[in-house]
């Protein structure tokens, strides 16, 4: 979950620390999992909107702390406040949306952008 982890050209150089994409897919399943509740039998929530400041970096081996707190619905969005912490302190915060939709629309839609 390093951001070196992801250096896949050479010359690339990147810390040994907890990347952003890491980060933020685990603010966006702290989140999902506010929703799980409220979903039906193939219907799952999907990441709209992130907005998120990765504010310090969390070394290796130390512990990430993650939650959301729902902050209110807009037409088809569900927003959650989010922050990540670790054992030095406030980690990331910022804002997140989900939708809930039927789990098979979303990979059917995806299939059909496949370029032939």
């Amino acid at each position: 979950m390093t951001a070196r982890s992801v250096s896949d050209v050479a010359g690339e150089h990147y810390p040994s620390v907890l990347g952003t994409p890491f980060l933020v897919a685990e603010l966006e399943r702290t989140a999902a999992a506010l929703l799980q509740d409220d979903l039906a039998p193939g219907e799952a929530s999907v990441g709209v909107d992130v907005q998120i400041r990765h504010l310090a970096p969390t070394s290796v081996g130390d512990t990430l702390n993650c939650q959301a707190r729902y902050s209110g619905r807009e037409d088809k969005l569900f927003w959650f406040d989010v922050t990540a912490s670790d054992s030095g302190g406030l980690v990331a915060k910022g804002r997140h949306s989900r939708a809930i939709v039927p789990l098979a629309d979303i990979e059917t839609k995806a299939a059909a952008r496949r370029a032939p």
